[in-house]
């Protein structure tokens, strides 16, 4: 480090690598301005040459060698967007040794191997910064720590996936079934060929164990998270939440109550009047209870190349700002609580239960019997369309323990006048 430029090595010039580049290199003179130091890539880190022509990069300053990076005592900040958990943690775990701070975008690295790289970070006296691991170009992870420190975390509730919130804004807006809105986000990009990790949940839940983490000061892993996709939703489900007055979002929810913690991701339905019912297409957003400021929320693009690479940069100007005040790792893990994550099963809230039953007399007590009997208490109940005998009732529950509503619906399923169980969904919110 010299007293006048900060230097980086940035690893991997895809989509946000090249983005990252673009900023830096636009937004230079702010940047000197700003931070009060000049920021350079010495280094980029890529085996594709196209990507980096693509993005401007001079080869000179192109490598395969990851070494040329770690033994190049210039380098202060490795940037890290490169994806993947093996040779990504491998290359930060090295970094950090070796006395370099590092800004990483990985999400997937951060929810299982956050413990131990913040260890390492902690005892090599470097910063680990990763706000666009959650959200994009939204700021919440320094607010997280930062501006909210001073509040205990209640609750959290975030759209983090902007290919489910896309295709059910579709669904919701013309009535759309799941496969259609599918085939249409993978037309224009939103959805990848393989769009398992999206509309399973998995990238949400990733987002969220980083979140809850920081929110209630204590280790949440990926395998914590109870997770369900949305491939179960149908337009009848959204046809029934509007007359109902709710929106269907997919929430990673968590929230802490007498020192035990709840995370899960799954379909929700939530107050239209709620701001995260207002939440469509692409956009991500984040709404977060603490004790003192009340509801807060945050609102912006939660992917793409230049959101992501704004988060980054951020990150990276930050780093740099220390490396020169001889500040660095002033922001540690605030990990020091070993809470209980409760099992799914001890979690409490409001359901729809959507089922085909034979119509004739006697089937709603005889439903509403076994619902008593399992503590399952019922806000409302709608009986819709009759085909060939066979009626659709929906039933909205008051609060009541998940293992009580499951416990009741293997009963229920079991049932001769029950053909089927269509749906079961949580709603969230009130």
């Amino acid at each position: 480090m010299d007293s006048k430029n900060i230097y980086v090595g940035l690893l991997g010039c895809g989509t946000v690598g090249s983005g990252v580049w673009k900023v830096l290199n636009k937004n230079r003179e702010l940047i000197h301005n700003r931070a009060g130091i000049s920021v350079t890539v010495k280094r980029v880190l890529e085996i594709d040459p196209n990507k980096t022509a693509a993005a401007g990069v001079p080869e000179s300053i192109v490598t395969s060698d990851f070494s040329e990076i770690i033994n190049d005592d210039q380098i202060d900040i490795v940037v890290e967007v490169i994806g993947g958990t093996t040779i990504a943690g491998e290359f930060l775990r090295e970094a950090m040794k070796a006395g370099k701070s590092v800004v990483t975008a990985n999400k997937d690295l951060l929810a299982q191997e956050g413990e131990e790289l913040y260890r390492i970070a902690e005892e090599n006296g470097v910063d680990l910064f990763f706000e666009a691991s959650v959200g994009g170009g939204i700021p919440i992870i320094r607010p997280m720590k930062e501006s909210l420190t001073g509040n205990r975390i209640e609750k959290i509730y975030g759209i983090l996936n902007g290919t489910t919130n896309y295709m059910l804004s579709k669904m919701s807006a013309g009535g759309s079934n799941y496969s259609d809105v599918l085939e249409e986000a993978q037309k224009r990009g939103y959805a990848e060929a393989d769009p398992t990790s999206d509309v399973e949940g998995y990238d949400a839940a990733r987002k969220l164990a980083i979140l809850a983490s920081i929110a209630f000061n204590t280790r949440v892993a990926l395998k914590d998270v109870y997770v369900e996709g949305i491939t179960r939703i149908t337009a009848r489900d959204i046809m029934y939440a509007k007359e109902l007055n709710y929106s269907v979002k997919l929430l990673a929810i968590g929230k802490e109550k007498d020192g035990e913690i709840e995370v899960r991701v799954h379909p929700t339905f939530i107050p239209q009047n709620h701001p995260l019912a207002s939440v469509n297409d692409v956009f991500n957003a984040i709404f977060v209870t603490g004790d003192a400021v009340g509801d807060v929320m945050f609102y912006g693009r939660g992917a793409g190349e230049l959101p992501t690479a704004s988060a980054v940069v951020g990150d990276i100007i930050d780093a740099a700002r220390n490396k020169i005040k001889g500040t660095t790792g002033k922001l540690l893990c605030t990990c020091f609580d070993h809470k209980t994550i409760k099992n799914v099963g001890e979690t409490i809230t409001k359901y729809y239960v959507r089922m085909k039953v034979t119509d004739r007399p006697g089937v709603l007590a005889a439903i509403a019997t076994v619902f008593g009997n399992q503590e399952v208490s019922i806000a409302s109940v709608l009986q819709k369309r009759n085909i060939d005998n066979i009626a659709e009732i929906v039933w909205v529950t008051h609060d009541v323990y998940e293992k009580n509503i499951q416990d009741a619906l293997k009963i229920i399923e079991g049932l001769s006048i029950v053909e089927e169980i269509s749906n079961v969904i949580r709603v969230e919110g009130e």
